[in-house]
C-alpha cells in the first residue's frame, strides 16, 4: 500500500510540475479567442469583412497559442466563412479545410456538421465537383445526426437534395426532399423557404407536373422578392427559365433568364464591390497566411520540444517505479529469505531435539538392555545354577523317589534356560565375546529358514573388532533391517554384505521382496526408519533406500567406524 502511495506521488508530482505552468496562462488566452471569434462573426454578419478577419486572425493566434483544437477550429472556420462571403473560394477551402483538421480532433459534432457542409458547398456551387460535396454532405448529416441538431438536419438535407438535382439524381435525392417537405414548418429556416419551393419546382419538372412545378417556381420567386433572398432567388430564375424553355414557353423562359442575369450581375457586383473594399488587405492576408504557417510551425516545434520533455519525464518516472519495485521486491525475498531461514532454523533445531531424544532413548534401551542382561547372566543365572546345584548335591546324598524334588530340579533347569536366551536376546553373547561380524552371521543364520534364506557375505574378516559401543548400535540396526524384511517384503532370499571402504563401514541388505514407494514417507516410517536414521545421524553416517513395486529393496548404509581406544 505505501509503495502505491508513493508512486502516485511521484506521478502527480511530475505532471503537476509539467502542466500547472501553462494552465493559468492558457485559460485567459482561451477566453480572449473565444471573444474575439464572437466579434468576428458579428463583423462578418453585418458585411464587415475586413475587421472580421483581422479579429479572426488575432483569435486564432490566441487559439494556436493555447493550442485548444475547438477554438482553433472555430477560428479557421470564421476565416473560411469571410473568404467564402468575398467569393474567394480557394481561400475559403483552405481555411475550411485546415479546420476540419482540428475540429475532427475534438468532440465537438456541431463545429464538425458546419464545416463539412461548408466544403460540401465548396464542391458543389464553386468546383462543381458534386461527386465530392455530397461526401461530405453525409459526413456533415452524420454529425447533425448524432447531436440531433433537427434545424442542421434539415438544412443539410436540403442541401444534399440540391446537390442530387443538379446533376439529376432526382431518385437519390428524393427521400431527401420529402424529409424536407415534411419537418421544415417545425425545424426549418425562414431563409431557407425559397430553396425548398425551387427544389420541389425542380422535381415535378422531372415529373413532368406542370401544374405542381409552375406553382413551386412562382411561389420560390414570390418568398425570395419578400425576403430579399437574392442568391436563392437567381437560381429559382434560371431553373423556372430551363423549366419554361423544355415546355416550349421561350418568351417566358428569356424573360427569367434576363431577371436570373440581372440578379447575378448585381451579386457579382457587389462581390467586387467587398473585395474592392478590402483591397488593401489582400497582402495582409497572404502576410497572414505566412505568420498563420509560422506560428503553426513554431507550435509544432513547440508541441514537439513538449512531447519529448513529457516523455523524458514518463522515463524518468518509469524508472523510478521500477527501481522502487525492484526495491520492493528485494526487501521481500530478503524479508522470505530471513523467515525461510528462521522456519528451516527452527525445523533444524525441532528435528535435532527429536533426533536427540531419540538417540537418548535408544541408548538408555541399549544401557536397560546390557544392565539387565548383565544383571540376569551374572546375578539370576547364577543364583539359579547355584540353587541347582544345591539341590543335586542333596539328591546325590540322599536318594528320593519324591515327585516334588523332582519337579523342582526341572523347574530350577528350565528357568536358568530361560533366563540364559533371555540375556542372550537382550545383549548377544556373540557379540560381546567375539564381535560384529559373528554376531550378524549367527543373526542370518537364526533368521534364514524354509520360506526366506538370509546370505551372509562380508569382505571384512571376521575377527576384526571395532568399539563396543559402535558394535552394538549397528548390530540393532542391521537386525531391525531384517526384521522389516521378515514382517513386511514378502521375499524369498535376502542378502546382508559387509565391507570397509576409506575408514567407513558399508553395509548393502538386499532382498527380492515386494517393495514399496520410497516417496511415500507414511509407509516408509511404518518401518523404523526414523529411529534408524537417527542412529546413524548419532553415527555421523547415511542411509540410502531404493525399492521398486515387486522388484524388491535395496538399502546402502556407510558409517564412520569407531574403533577401539
Amino acid at each position: 500500500m505505501l509503495l502505491k502511495k508513493v508512486l502516485f506521488a511521484l506521478i502527480l508530482l511530475l505532471t503537476f510540475s509539467s502542466n500547472t505552468a501553462f494552465a493559468h496562462v492558457e485559460k485567459e488566452e482561451q477566453k480572449k479567442a473565444a471573444a474575439l471569434i464572437k466579434e468576428a462573426v458579428d463583423l462578418m454578419k453585418n458585411g464587415n469583412y475586413e475587421k472580421s478577419l483581422v479579429k479572426s486572425r488575432l483569435a486564432l493566434s490566441l487559439a494556436l497559442s493555447s493550442k485548444d483544437n475547438n477554438l482553433i477550429a472555430s477560428a479557421y472556420n470564421t476565416i473560411a466563412a469571410n473568404f467564402d462571403q468575398l467569393s474567394e473560394f480557394d481561400k475559403a477551402y483552405l481555411y475550411y479545410h485546415k479546420g476540419l483538421v482540428y475540429a475532427n480532433k475534438t468532440n465537438n459534432d456541431l463545429l464538425k456538421n458546419w464545416l463539412n457542409n461548408n466544403l460540401g458547398n465548396i464542391y458543389c456551387f464553386d468546383k462543381k465537383q458534386y461527386e465530392k460535396g455530397i461526401y461530405y454532405y453525409k459526413k456533415s448529416l452524420e454529425f447533425s445526426t448524432k447531436s440531433r441538431d433537427s434545424s442542421q438536419i434539415v438544412f443539410t438535407k436540403l442541401n444534399l437534395t440540391w446537390a442530387h438535382f443538379d446533376i439529376e439524381q432526382f431518385d437519390q435525392g428524393l427521400p431527401y426532399l420529402n424529409y424536407i417537405n415534411k419537418f421544415h414548418e417545425k425545424h426549418g429556416d425562414s431563409t431557407t423557404v425559397v430553396a425548398l419551393n425551387m427544389l420541389n419546382g425542380m422535381y415535378y419538372s422531372h415529373k413532368n407536373d406542370c401544374d405542381k412545378a409552375i406553382f413551386y417556381f412562382e411561389n420560390a420567386i414570390k418568398l425570395g422578392i419578400e425576403g430579399d433572398e437574392k442568391s436563392d432567388l437567381s437560381y429559382s430564375y434560371h431553373e423556372y427559365a430551363k423549366f419554361l424553355n423544355k415546355n416550349g414557353d421561350y418568351e417566358n423562359a428569356y424573360k427569367n433568364l434576363t431577371i436570373y442575369n440581372a440578379i447575378t450581375d448585381q451579386l457579382n457586383n457587389e462581390a467586387k464591390h467587398n473585395k474592392s473594399n478590402i483591397a488593401g488587405i489582400n497582402l495582409e492576408i497572404d502576410e497572414f497566411k505566412r505568420e498563420i504557417d509560422k506560428i503553426e510551425s513554431e507550435l509544432k516545434t513547440k508541441e514537439h520540444k513538449f512531447l519529448h520533455e513529457q516523455s523524458r519525464n514518463k522515463k524518468i518516472v518509469i524508472v523510478l517505479v521500477a527501481v522502487l519495485i525492484m526495491l520492493f521486491f528485494l526487501f521481500y525475498f530478503y524479508a522470505q529469505n530471513v523467515k525461510l531461514k528462521h522456519k528451516n532454523r527452527l525445523k533444524d533445531l525441532r528435528s535435532k531435539v527429536q533426533e536427540n531424544t531419540i538417540n537418548a532413548t535408544i541408548n538408555g534401551q541399549e544401557l536397560e538392555r546390557k544392565k539387565i542382561a548383565s544383571f540376569l547372566h551374572d546375578n539370576i543365572s547364577a543364583l539359579l545354577s547355584s540353587a541347582g546345584m544345591q539341590l543335586f548335591a542333596h539328591i546325590s546324598q540322599n536318594p528320593t523317589t519324591s515327585q516334588e524334588i523332582i519337579k523342582t530340579k526341572a523347574i530350577l533347569e528350565e528357568a536358568h534356560d530361560q533366563v540364559r536366551n533371555l540375556s542372550h536376546e537382550l545383549m548377544p553373547s556373540l557379540l560381546a565375546r567375539f564381535g560384529l561380524f559373528d554376531a550378524l552371521e549367527d543373526l542370518c543364520d537364526k533368521n534364514s529358514n524354509s520360506i526366506l534364506n538370509f546370505k551372509y557375505i562380508s569382505a571384512v574378516e571376521r575377527t576384526t573388532r571395532y568399539d563396543e559401543d559402535f558394535e552394538m548400535k549397528i548390530y540393532f540396526i542391521v537386525m531391525e533391517l531384517l526384521n522389516n524384511i521378515i514382517k513386511h517384503s514378502d521375499a524369498i532370499e535376502a542378502q546382508l554384505r559387509l565391507k570397509e571402504n576409506n575408514d567407513s563401514l558399508q553395509i548393502d541388505i538386499i532382498d527380492n521382496g515386494k517393495g514399496f514407494d520410497a516417496n511415500k514417507f507414511q509407509i516408509v516410517e511404518g518401518f523404523g526408519l526414523s529411529q534408524i536414521t537417527a542412529r546413524l545421524n548419532n553415527l555421523q553416517g547415511n542411509i540410502d533406500i531404493n525399492s521398486t513395486l515387486e522388484v524388491g529393496t535395496s538399502i546402502k548404509i556407510i558409517v564412520p567406524i569407531v574403533h577401539r581406544v
